[in-house]
């Protein structure tokens, strides 16, 4: 493993040991609304810290990106950090979430890891190096044919001016597939393609943090992720879709005709 991709591992254990202590009594956690159904916790705060401390102590001189404290930094490589992606169903005790840390060198995600402190499954991807969960070897799903296929997606949340151009969307896929689901944290998504659970995932209006890791999980597990017209700059857009071969290319011709119509 390389040296990077065990901090990382280190920093995401240690974020996801302080997030089931606190999952223990969650009534005890003090939240706070970001602002409309976007929220964030004493714990996503303290996971953050955490992750940082452990990342800086390794690499003092790289740059961080992270969702509670923002930027910091400059480096040719910069951690790009979700302590608890999946605040809300964290909030409720819905044992759907994760902490997902990668970090970029220049322009490409170098390493990526997803932690899922419920489940205690750690998944984890470096570039050209392959997927794996808990140390085994993963690859995206065989499913050819999207009518068979089972897609995850997450329903906008933090901004609604695209909710018709979703909810088009989201009607084609489900006339389309076998069955859609959205279980509300993207890093575990995309981890769950990765691993062949999902035939395919398409979400608009992420962050970074929400997908960086997820989607090199998906690229070694020997899948596909692109912006919903087929671009790379899903990460800027915020707009993404990934699957096996097969399954992305059907549900990239599904989606691409609604993307951009509001």
């Amino acid at each position: 493993m390389h040296p990077m991709l065990t901090t990382a591992v280190k920093a995401a254990r240690r974020a996801g040991s302080i997030i089931n202590r606190a999952s223990r009594d969650i009534d005890m956690v003090s939240v706070t609304r970001k602002r409309h159904n976007d929220f964030v916790t004493e714990v996503d705060k303290g996971a953050e810290r955490a992750i940082i401390e452990v990342l800086h102590r390794a690499y003092p001189d790289h740059a961080i990106l992270a969702e509670e404290s923002g930027a910091q930094g400059r480096s040719e490589y910069t951690w790009i950090i979700d302590p608890l992606d999946g605040t809300t169903n964290f909030i409720h005790g819905f044992p759907q979430y994760a902490v997902s840390i990668a970090v970029r060198h220049k322009d490409l995600i170098a390493h990526g890891v997803i932690y899922d402190p419920c489940k205690n499954e750690l998944f984890t991807a470096s570039r050209g190096r392959g997927a794996f969960v808990n140390d085994r070897r993963v690859r995206v799903s065989k499913e050819a044919h999207l009518r068979d296929s089972l897609i995850g997606t997450g329903f906008p949340f933090r901004d609604f001016t695209g909710l018709d151009e979703y909810m088009a969307m989201l009607r084609e896929v489900i006339a389309k597939t076998a069955g859609v689901r959205h279980a509300g944290a993207a890093a575990l998504d995309l981890a769950y393609v990765a691993a062949g659970r999902l035939d395919g995932f398409w979400e608009i209006g992420l962050l970074p943090w929400d997908m960086a890791a997820g989607a090199l999980l998906v690229q070694e597990a020997g899948g596909l992720v692109a912006g919903l017209s087929g671009e790379s700059d899903y990460l800027e857009s915020g707009r993404i879709i990934g699957g096996n071969p097969k399954i992305f290319a059907q549900l990239l011709q599904t989606i691409a005709p609604h993307a951009g119509k509001v």
